[in-house]
């Protein structure tokens, strides 16, 4: 059965690194990836940009193509943006049978442990641990036991049940994060090459960056 990818974040802003890494999961799972930005994100500061302005700019960005879709039930949803909310209402969605695909980077995956109920995301869906090239980050012990007999190789395997698996996927490294982007823009720079043409096109999608100074790397 044809895989759904979920790719989370607070997109503050939705920049082409992101979109690459989730373009290249897509085409290498065959899968539907929706795009998930968060509402109040419950590891990181709140975003600079509402969440109106934040799915504004996911609409521009994805326009055009069918293979990333946005899905906006955390902005919907009051209360923290915990992943184990969100994987639990698509699997409710898509019912039982539904391989779902939870697209995270390597350092996120590495600080799993401290998410929301953690080890029952494994319950709900695949994990796809997104890397570059000679990057190895640690994992705490109690990770590192829990995905030691999930671990496969094989694309395949995340089609035969519907979650339990943990796949590694190298993606390029294009070495962009938002947090360079929104200090370019309070600069009074212009992100060319660096965010989809679409924000760039309508000057109010990135205007809340341009007076303000964000923090963290998304």
């Amino acid at each position: 059965m044809r895989p759904l990818a979920i790719f989370g974040g607070t997109f503050d802003p939705i920049h082409v690194g992101h979109l690459r890494a989730a373009w290249e999961a897509s085409e290498a799972l065959d899968a539907e990836v929706r795009m998930v930005p968060a509402k109040i994100p419950p590891h990181r500061p709140q975003p600079v940009a509402s969440a109106e302005q934040r799915a504004a700019m996911l609409r521009a960005a994805l326009a055009g193509q069918d293979r990333l879709r946005l899905d906006l039930r955390e902005l919907d949803r009051a209360g923290p943006s915990y992943t184990f909310d969100t994987l639990a209402s698509l699997r409710a969605e898509f019912g039982e049978q539904r391989p779902l695909v939870l697209l995270i980077g390597a350092d996120a995956f590495a600080g799993l442990c401290d998410w929301h109920r953690w080890r029952d995301l494994f319950g709900l869906a695949h994990m796809c641990v997104l890397t570059r090239p000679a990057q190895i980050p640690a994992m705490p012990e109690a990770l590192a036991a829990e995905v030691a007999s999930r671990k496969t190789n094989e694309v395949a395997a995340l089609r035969v049940q519907p979650a339990g698996k943990v796949l590694d996927m190298v993606v390029s490294a294009l070495g962009i994060s938002a947090t360079r982007i929104r200090a370019l823009l309070a600069a009074g720079r212009e992100p060319r090459w660096l965010v989809p043409d679409a924000l760039l096109a309508d000057s109010a999608l990135l205007q809340p960056y341009r007076m303000n100074r964000g923090s963290g790397k998304t």
